[in-house]
């Protein structure tokens, strides 16, 4: 027969309930922070990509990619002419497997600054690289060309800063009118001698003013340049590329075992969501190399 419940049983199990649930609540709070800030940190990761022709997509996608970049040259104004580009965006539409970006905007003979700055042909080329970009639904033309903007010996070097801001304001425009943003890119004093760190980046951006010329951090050419990680936080606003490689010879990540965790862990506090490309020009191996490249930097960016 069950046991009536007695008064002094209730008020006891009322006490014991209410400790009980306050416990819980607690518990429950404290458990919420720390699936909080494991999630955060569990919830930090780029989009990783290789800068390689677009025939090595399948392979890149496989070693978890998120994407591919490739060259103005190579993809959007190949030698071959017209005919070669639609073949490039056929097969482009065909894998589907996204192009985030272009480099090598410029070829060395087509000069931004100096006595043979070319500005209408860099213009015209620059209007068709952005309008093929947006036709294969890519966001970004990187903007390095380091042999077309070394200052000649003897050049002025205000009015060679003149020249690449004049130009680059003419460039801004044709950028927000195809919806592909031009990202600078400073470049080590080994490849050219203007604009070698992200400050310089940022005194040519902030003179174009457009929201469609923005930054890109390449990890290399600021361990070239000895240029600290807390540069990143300081022009974070501006980052909307980036990428990587090792600092002795441009290799993949794990050849010489390079630690990026610095820089890794200040595009983290800036809380940047855009792309990180391995940018390197010459393999060993570029499928293994490049696969171990992507799993050392998937680690290293777990680990901050």
């Amino acid at each position: 027969m069950e046991q009536p419940f007695e008064p002094q049983s209730r008020r006891t199990f009322l006490k014991q309930s209410a400790g009980i649930c306050a416990g819980l609540s607690l518990g429950t709070e404290s458990l919420v922070r720390a699936v909080s800030h494991d999630d955060f940190g569990a919830r930090f990761s780029l989009p990783l990509g290789v800068y390689a022709s677009y025939e090595k997509a399948a392979l890149l996608k496989n070693y978890g990619c998120s994407y591919i970049e490739e060259s103005v040259g190579g993809f959007l104004i190949p030698k071959n002419g017209d005919m070669q580009y639609a073949k490039n965006l056929q097969q482009l539409q065909s894998d589907q497997f996204p192009i985030r970006s272009y480099v090598i905007l410029l070829p060395g003979e087509l000069k931004t600054l100096g006595p043979d700055a070319n500005h209408e042909a860099i213009l015209q080329r620059t209007d068709l690289a952005l309008k093929r970009a947006k036709e294969c639904g890519s966001k970004y033309i990187v903007f390095g060309s380091g042999t077309s903007r070394i200052i000649p010996e003897g050049f002025d070097r205000d009015k060679a800063k003149e020249q690449h801001i004049a130009l680059s304001k003419r460039m801004a425009p044709l950028a927000e009118k195809h919806g592909v943003t031009i990202a600078l890119e400073p470049l080590n004093r080994g490849e050219t001698n203007f604009i070698n760190s992200l400050s310089e980046g940022v005194e040519i951006i902030n003179a174009v003013n457009s929201p469609s010329f923005q930054l890109l951090c390449d990890i290399y050419h600021m361990l070239k340049e000895d240029e600290p990680a807390d540069q990143i936080v300081r022009f974070g606003k501006h980052i909307v590329h980036c990428h990587i490689a090792e600092k002795q010879n441009r290799t993949p990540p794990g050849v010489a075992g390079d630690d990026f965790r610095p820089y890794l862990a200040a595009l983290k506090k800036i809380k940047y969501k855009g792309g990180l490309s391995i940018e390197c020009f010459v393999y060993q191996d570029f499928d293994s190399q490049s696969k171990k490249g992507i799993e050392v930097l998937q680690k290293q960016i777990s680990e901050v």
